[in-house]
């Protein structure tokens, strides 16, 4: 069983990607989910996070208080790394089960959706690697209607990133989502054509025979 990669920035439009692969059959790992399941309510993961930062990071209920962790881990490079030391095994050993999961269910391929493959030096882990991506000013007008921010805070989040442009040097397949749904969900299926072709799959296995 063959893990490619998925990347891009925010707003890019990888979960529009993403869900298109899934509507083929294609199996998509969210590097999101896993993050949030390594910390979730009663797991070791969690009660460490809480050692290295204190109670206060926790919610009344108990779950992580995300947005008071975040103004912590943004603003210290070192609290982030302290934060990562805790997380990223984790996350780790999680994609592993993942990915054992699916081979024992007979997988071909399956895609690992993460924002940060190319930022964490791991683009190599997961080739093919596929980049998201769209003009910045899409970006910008995708993060504001999406989340109501400024011009200001949008152009912040997507300059907390690596340049898309950097991403898409690194890639061996681009898709580019500026247009409408269907060029994009077109272009993913081209992109998950040549995967099958570059890996020895049978495309037939995501695609009616023609």
């Amino acid at each position: 069983m063959h893990i490619f990669g998925l990347t891009g920035g925010i707003a890019s439009g990888k979960s529009t990607v993403a869900a298109r692969l899934r509507a083929r059959g294609v199996p998509v790992i969210d590097a999101d989910e896993l993050a949030r399941e390594v910390v979730a309510v009663g797991s070791e993961g969690l009660r460490e996070v809480a050692l290295a930062f204190g109670p206060h990071v926790l919610r009344p209920d108990g779950a992580l208080d995300r947005p008071t962790l975040a103004s912590i881990v943004f603003a210290d490079a070192g609290a982030r790394r302290k934060l990562e030391a805790i997380t990223h095994p984790r996350i780790a050993a999680r994609l592993m089960d993942r990915v054992d999961e699916l081979a024992r269910a007979s997988q071909a391929i399956a895609g690992y959706e993460a924002a940060l493959i190319v930022e964490n030096g791991a683009q190599d882990q997961f080739r093919p690697l596929v980049v998201v991506a769209c003009p910045e000013e899409v970006q910008l007008a995708r993060i504001r209607t999406r989340d109501t921010a400024s011009q200001k805070d949008a152009l912040a989040r997507i300059r907390a990133q690596k340049p898309l442009s950097e991403k898409v040097a690194l890639a061996d397949f681009v898709i580019d989502t500026a247009g409408s749904l269907e060029e994009s969900q077109q272009r993913t299926d081209e992109v998950l054509r040549a995967i099958c072709t570059r890996l020895s799959v049978d495309p037939n296995r995501y695609f009616a025979p023609v």
